[in-house]
């Protein structure tokens, strides 16, 4: 054989490889958009292609094992009908809703973000394993229908059922080939486990895996992790720390012009601390997880800077929340007969009460800033959205990243200010 057919050969086989690759990627997707629990995530990568202090502590350990565990048994419980659905269901929601105001209850506990993250995992998999089995009793109802049927079936029906029986068949066995786990077969501790560890808040019967690890890009994040956490505190503690504390008096005279002086000096660094917390956990904490645990998809969020309104702001700065609060909260509404208008409004209460939440536990003191600013969120993106279309997208993102840089620091001043006067003699203000 000469040179020339050798590489036409060589070219064939690649050709053949390629549209082989292409035929199984296809297959993939069809089987993916064929499951019952609605999976949303797929093998890609961030857009730039926090290591917290690990202490043996008695709460974390029970928050991040116990109500996982009873979740786990409840759902096996209602998959084998040793209890009712209702009443499974009703000891699914009361667990998640403990796992959420543990924080409340014992003051000292600093672990709500904590308890945050657990709460919306065993929502998302409470509901998608709730989603799985109602799933699989529409099938059983429709295959016993069908079977007790005593009428005589006329020509079209025999073959309509042939072809969704064969249909069925075939999903089956392309599901099969993949290698894709079906419910109740999801129900144990190891699938549960994975899901808490794994950097995504939706939970899925089958998560897209990568074929191994990279420890180059593992040991950069690590680095970046190690180092940036490190920056974050300096920056906080020599720069940020200060400049709150100058502004207890001038929001006690409430001078309009010195508020807008502390206002803008805290903006500075306030706005690079936040900057280097993001990548610090959303590119490299989460990838660092993503790349241990073998985690495929890795769109923890998009350009956000780029954002011409604030609605897309919030649609792709955090992916892992937008994601949950789409497929768990939008979605359903809407599926229920309300507007988009009202799915929107709910998601916003929903996360103005956990903002609320995140700030208001760990201070002991319950005030209503953080709600505000996230409830403002929906007219500033009406006005924001009006500024991108009569005068401009850059209108649209000036007005995105005003707000980030003006907001945070009012909130923290204001924050501040109201937890001094808790908690400080005069003589220490």
């Amino acid at each position: 054989m000469t040179t020339e057919d050798e590489d036409k050969a060589l070219r064939y086989r690649r050709a053949q490889s390629v549209t082989r690759a292409e035929e199984i990627s296809e297959q993939e997707k069809k089987v993916r958009r064929s499951q019952l629990d609605k999976p949303t995530m797929n093998s890609q990568t961030t857009g730039f292609t926090f290591l917290m202090e690990f202490r043996v502590y008695k709460l974390y350990w029970f928050v991040a094992v116990v109500p996982p565990v009873i979740a786990l048994l409840i759902e096996k419980a209602i998959a084998v009908d040793l209890i009712p659905q209702k009443i499974g269901m009703s000891i699914q929601i009361a667990n998640i809703l403990f796992v959420v105001s543990l924080p409340a209850i014992v003051l000292h506990f600093k672990g709500d973000d904590f308890s945050f993250v657990i709460f919306l995992k065993l929502w998302s998999y409470t509901q998608t394993n709730y989603w799985c089995r109602c799933g699989t009793k529409r099938k059983l109802s429709k295959n016993t229908l069908r079977r007790q049927s005593l009428s005589a079936p006329t020509w079209s029906q025999l073959v309509n059922a042939e072809q969704d029986q064969s249909f069925e068949d075939e999903k089956n066995e392309a599901a099969v080939a993949v290698g894709l786990v079906k419910y109740p077969d999801n129900l144990n501790l190891k699938d549960l486990f994975y899901f808490l560890l794994a950097p995504t808040l939706c939970y899925e019967l089958n998560f897209p895996r990568t074929a191994r690890i990279r420890k180059r890009f593992l040991v950069k994040r690590l680095l970046e992790v190690v180092f940036g956490l490190n920056l974050v505190l300096a920056l906080f503690q020599q720069w940020m720390i200060p400049s709150v504390t100058n502004s207890i008096d001038t929001f006690s005279t409430m001078d309009p012009i010195r508020i807008t002086e502390r206002l803008l000096k805290l903006a500075v660094p306030n706005h690079l601390i936040w900057l280097c917390f993001f990548y610090l956990s959303f590119h490299s904490f989460l990838n660092l997880m993503g790349e241990l645990l073998q985690f495929a998809d890795r769109n923890f969020y998009n350009d956000w800077w780029n954002a011409n309104n604030i609605s897309v702001f919030w649609s792709t700065w955090n992916m892992p929340v937008h994601m949950w609060a789409v497929r768990h909260v939008y979605i359903p509404i809407t599926k229920r007969g309300h507007s988009k208008v009202v799915a929107s409004i709910v998601v916003f209460f929903i996360s103005a009460f956990f903002h609320e939440y995140l700030v208001s536990v760990p201070l002991q003191m319950f005030r209503i800033w953080a709600f505000l600013g996230m409830m403002a969120q929906p007219p500033l993106s009406v006005i924001s959205r009006m500024a991108e279309i009569k005068l401009g997208p850059r209108w649209g993102n000036l007005i995105v990243w005003s707000s980030l840089i003006l907001g945070q620091p009012l909130a923290i001043m204001m924050y501040y200010h109201d937890y001094a006067l808790l908690h400080f003699t005069p003589a220490k203000l």
